[in-house]
């Protein structure tokens, strides 16, 4: 790893990050950097609190004067989404990340970053650490497993906090005040299949669609970016029409809150069809890549002879797999009509593996609103249903309702004024935030969220920029010094 990131401004920030870096911390594997933070605040002799399920507390104290001040919770997540390239040799269980740094940003080499939330996290640590910043009674929440099922905010406990007021350092833009999130929900299908031995003569091919962007299943989903699940089926579904392909395999995507970059699939065309087959690939291939010429100019799409597989999926299962992942709706599903430009509803298909008699697919469907997150649930059940699947739904987590008149807002929208000469962009996200979750078991806490500029977020082209931490910094220690007095304390 990099040392060379721990001589960034603002230091304290960055030295912090540097040691994050160095830990594995993939979602629901936290355990070491769970004993991390448990150290860190035990070695300041401050309250620490790890909870059952592995959320860390910690509790400092105000400095002189501002004891008054209402209680503030500093709110970040410790795990982070494990994505590489795929010609990148890296262990995520193992290896600290390799960090580097390139034209003003900060990013990593082949993998993910976890600047999200790390970088929030650092910055939470820091005023742990310090003994300088004026600040006001603090309680720093360092939840688990936000990007994979949002368990930490889920589970935690209502009594070890006090705090009145939230700061959420989850956000991804240094002008932006977020108040509000979008909640979502994972739709799963899994099943056992019958395979055919493969007879008469064919010959083996391995398809691979690859290098596109990716990103961040939400904040992105409104690119049109590629999902390499969908490309790869479109040859799939049509060469099985008049070819006689036979399916083996599909390996595609990864982590449900990243649009899948790659995906691959095995298979076998009986050599009688294999000129009929090619030209098809061909034109396909063609077609699609002047589809996405301008959304995915480094996307790959690969045909090699492999080994003849000896089994096949069935026909029946082959044709009601194809059928069902050209159905499945990918993408935006609706725009809200009280912000332009933000989206409502979405559903990602993250994963599709068909290996060896068992498929499993998975998607995650993000809506502001409740009811638009059941109709988009009710979509892909409907495309999945003829599969005969077992079709199930976990990790259903609510929105986060835009608060314009909260109190913490109108401090910060002053505070970024008084700062920076400009009004800050107040918004909501189509992002899970874990505010809607704590809100449930906090209900009188005044929360907002806001951040520094990350980019490409739950990809390897992730990154963070220098000159935005430190503005992020300066706005985060400024609005500790204007938390207002706890009246009814």
């Amino acid at each position: 790893m990099s040392e060379s990131i721990k001589e960034l401004q603002p230091k304290e920030v960055w030295s912090y990050f540097s040691e994050l870096c160095a830990i594995p911390r993939g979602s629901k594997k936290e355990e070491k950097v769970i004993a991390y933070m448990k150290a860190f605040g035990e070695s300041l002799g401050l309250e620490t609190i790890v909870e059952d399920i592995g959320n860390v507390i910690i509790k400092k104290d105000a400095t002189p004067g501002m004891e008054n001040r209402k209680v503030t919770v500093l709110q970040g997540h410790i795990d982070m989404v494990h994505q590489k390239n795929s010609d990148v040799s890296f262990d995520f269980d193992k290896d600290g990340i390799k960090t580097q740094i390139v034209d003003g940003w900060v990013t990593a080499e082949g993998t993910t970053l976890g600047a999200d939330n790390g970088i929030g996290v650092s910055s939470a640590m820091a005023i742990l650490a310090s003994k300088d910043i004026p600040h006001p009674p603090l309680e720093a929440l360092f939840t688990i497993d936000e990007e994979t099922g949002m368990t930490g905010a889920i589970n935690l406990s209502p009594d070890n906090l006090t705090g009145k007021v939230l700061l959420n350092l989850d956000s991804e833009e240094d002008d932006e005040l977020t108040i509000g999130c979008a909640g979502g929900v994972n739709t799963t299908a899994n099943m056992k299949y019958p395979e055919d031995k493969l007879k008469g003569k064919y010959t083996g091919y391995e398809l691979t669609v690859k290098g596109l962007k990716g990103g961040h299943s939400g904040i992105d989903i409104h690119l049109g970016r590629g999902n390499a699940n969908k490309i790869l089926n479109r040859f799939l579904y049509n060469a099985e029409k008049g070819t006689k392909m036979r399916l083996a395999s599909i390996d595609g995507g990864g982590l449900r809150n990243a649009i899948p970059r790659e995906a691959k699939a095995t298979f076998a065309i009986p050599k009688k069809k294999i000129k009929k087959f090619a030209k098809k690939f061909n034109e396909r291939r063609a077609e699609i890549l002047d589809e996405y010429k301008h959304i995915e100019p480094e996307m790959l799409i690969e045909l090699r002879e492999v080994k003849t597989p000896k089994k096949v999926m069935s026909e029946g299962t082959q044709n009601r797999l194809t059928g069902a992942v050209a159905a499945i709706f990918n993408g935006v599903y609706r725009m809200t009509p009280d912000i332009p430009g933000l989206v409502e509803t979405s559903s990602n298909l993250a994963r599709v593996l068909a290996k060896k008699g068992k498929l499993a697919i998975q998607s995650l469907q993000r809506s502001s609103i409740e009811s638009g997150k059941l109709d988009v649930v009710n979509t892909i059940k409907a495309a999945l249903n003829p599969l005969g699947a077992n079709i199930s739904n976990d990790s259903d987590y609510p929105g986060w309702p835009p608060a314009t008149d909260s109190d913490i807002l109108k401090v910060m929208q002053q505070t970024y004024e008084n700062l920076f000469g400009e009004q800050p962009k107040v918004s909501a996200c189509h992002a899970g935030l874990e505010c809607g979750i704590i809100g449930k078991q906090y209900p009188e806490m005044d929360m907002i969220s806001f951040g520094p500029e990350i980019r490409n977020p739950h990809s390897p082209d992730e990154k963070i920029n220098i000159e935005s931490v430190g503005k992020f910094w300066t706005l985060l220690l400024e609005v500790l010094k204007n938390i207002p007095e706890d009246l009814e304390s």
